[in-house]
């Protein structure tokens, strides 16, 4: 087993502490397990910007199961689903009503749900979690043919559900192999990838074509005194003629 646990790194410093792997002393231990953490970097989705590159080294590597750990995702923070075979959310007991759990576009793309801390004090609080949540799966989004979304319990500290959880998994993944939406999905997510590299190495790349011409300085000075509206600097940006060629695109 490979875990690839993605740090979030400061906004301030731009430094990450990379502590994951002291939380996974009996994991860590074993011969046949990797560990790797990695700073997110200010990289969106939960992930850092080489998390699907070290996937890739994992599998090739002969690991047969890869855990990506993010940094935790919110809303609109999903990348990780377009990377992943089977999207697990991981919640703590009363994290909020079933409306909350329909509002969280999360949710609509989750395959399993897991709500942790099921011991002690918050197992009853957990159970009634795990009810709002199976309501709120049969509603955010539509069953596929083969898996329909559900929700279990578990708890990191005595073990139980850990089995449940891992059966779901493989459950989800044979129904993705039984009807061929498997190979599907990892087709949809490599034209994914290849788009967004598109577009982060054209988005790269246009800031230094307009910060070597001046255009960029003149049109924030603008800005900044009130002579152009965002909007409107943009479109000059975007549709300047450029006065030098564009720098071809890094490989």
């Amino acid at each position: 087993m490979a875990v690839l646990a993605v740090d979030p790194s400061s906004t301030v410093s731009g430094g990450s502490i990379l502590g994951d792997k002291t939380h996974m002393a009996r994991l860590g231990g074993l011969d046949d397990a990797y560990i790797r953490p990695s700073p997110s970097a200010q990289t969106l989705g939960g992930v850092g910007s080489r998390t699907r590159e070290a996937m890739l080294l994992c599998e090739a590597a002969g690991y047969d199961v890869v855990l990506i750990e993010t940094v935790g995702v919110g809303q609109s923070e999903t990348l990780v689903a377009d990377m992943v075979d089977t999207f697990v959310v991981l919640l703590l007991p009363g994290g909020g009503d079933e409306l909350q759990g329909i509002k969280k576009g999360i949710m609509e793309i989750a395959d399993i749900v897991a709500v942790n801390k099921a011991d002690g004090a918050s197992l009853a609080s957990a159970r009634e979690t795990v009810t709002e949540y199976s309501g709120a799966l049969r509603y955010s989004r539509r069953a596929g043919a083969n898996w329909t979304p559900g929700a279990v319990l578990t708890s990191g500290q005595t073990g139980d559900g850990l089995s449940e959880l891992w059966e779901q998994v493989a459950a989800h993944r044979t129904a993705l192999a039984d009807g061929g939406e498997l190979e599907a999905r990892r087709q949809r997510q490599r034209i994914g990838w290849m788009w967004g590299l598109v577009e982060e190495t054209l988005v790269r790349d246009f800031r230094r074509a307009v910060a070597t011409t001046g255009l960029l300085a003149s049109v924030e000075q603008r800005i900044l005194a009130g002579e152009l509206t965002p909007r409107a600097a943009a479109r000059e940006l975007l549709f300047a003629e450029p006065s030098e060629p564009v720098p071809a695109l890094d490989d």
